[in-house]
């Protein structure tokens, strides 16, 4: 089952802007902005969490937690593909597939 979690927040660019300051390498301060929609109470049947630490970003739905990183090297050193690719990944561990269509996030279940 496919299921919409929320709206991407395009304020969350504002973060990246060459006059904001962010001495992370990794804009950690766009990763919190873009991250803050996807915590929600779905349809009353899911519940979805998620938290950066670092370069880790978790996420859980419904107690399956999936985990995933940053990666500079492996994907790209832009900050929205490499957010993309953790965010991805986490979902995967924990059994979904993440998608974002059309300004909207996407979670569903991997069957099997």
């Amino acid at each position: 089952m496919k299921f919409k979690i929320g709206i991407e927040n395009k304020e969350a660019e504002q973060k990246l802007a060459d006059d904001f300051v962010d001495n992370s390498g990794i804009g950690v301060h766009y990763m919190d902005a873009y991250l803050k929609p996807f915590n929600s109470k779905v349809e009353g049947e899911y519940e979805v969490k998620v938290k950066r630490k670092g370069l880790k970003v978790s996420l859980k739905i419904n107690g399956e937690v999936g985990h995933g990183l940053m990666r500079r090297l492996d994907v790209s050193p832009d900050p929205k593909i490499m957010l993309q690719a953790a965010i991805s990944e986490s979902a995967k561990n924990a059994g979904y597939n993440y998608s974002l269509e059309n300004g909207e996030l996407w979670l569903e279940k991997i069957e099997g």
